[in-house]
């Protein structure tokens, strides 16, 4: 059973739909009990990285926590990856769960933003979540932050300079940009965590 977090900021439909096309069982919900006792937990989101403040409100930050030190399998998208970092600069009274010791910081001035539409991952070896994803593949963004290369960084994509396209730890995963909305890399993404967590 794949649980998708709902705290009112995701693509929770498109994100739904992409795993039960893989065949996956999959419930959405903001029960912080029933997060608490997941194995296999997604994060979605879209928008601003202060929508984030609704999980440490509502008990969910908690339960999270609690799951991945139960080694539940994590996956944060787009929002729900730049969660995974310290805070970003978006929203800096919004603490991140920081996983990965780095601030998402937005693009400098001499990039358009937000980066919207399709870019291509330079994937680096041994991950994971990317197997059988080729290298150089495109994949769909739409963001106005970033979070910096950083040991943990299996994927980068050059926007102005390179960021942090995918990251991956022991159990928790996170991507930039949206599988759901990105093809057969997109699919094949979510079949690799789907693969790991069923």
């Amino acid at each position: 059973m794949i649980t998708v977090v709902d705290y009112h900021a995701g693509n929770l439909a498109s994100v739904r739909k992409a795993f039960e096309h893989l065949g996956c069982e999959v419930q959405v919900t903001e029960d912080p009990d029933i997060v608490r006792r997941s194995r296999h937990i997604v994060v979605p989101g879209v928008g601003h990285f202060g929508a984030t403040l609704q999980l440490e409100q509502s008990g969910l930050r908690e339960a999270i926590c609690d799951a991945l030190n139960g080694e539940a399998l994590f996956l944060g998208i787009c929002v729900g990856m730049q969660w995974m970092f310290q805070g970003s600069t978006e929203a800096p009274g919004a603490p991140g769960l920081s996983l990965f010791p780095a601030m998402i910081e937005k693009f400098p001035c001499d990039v358009k933003s937000p980066h919207v539409g399709w870019n291509q991952v330079e994937i680096l070896p041994g991950s994971r979540l990317l197997r059988d994803v080729p290298d150089q593949s495109f994949v769909y963004y739409t963001h106005s932050y970033r979070a910096p290369v950083v040991d943990g960084t299996v994927a980068k994509t050059r926007y102005g300079a390179d960021f942090s396209g995918v990251v991956e730890r022991d159990n928790v995963f996170g991507v930039q940009f949206h599988p759901e909305k990105s093809g057969a890399a997109g699919l094949t993404i979510l079949r690799n965590f789907a693969e790991l967590a069923c």
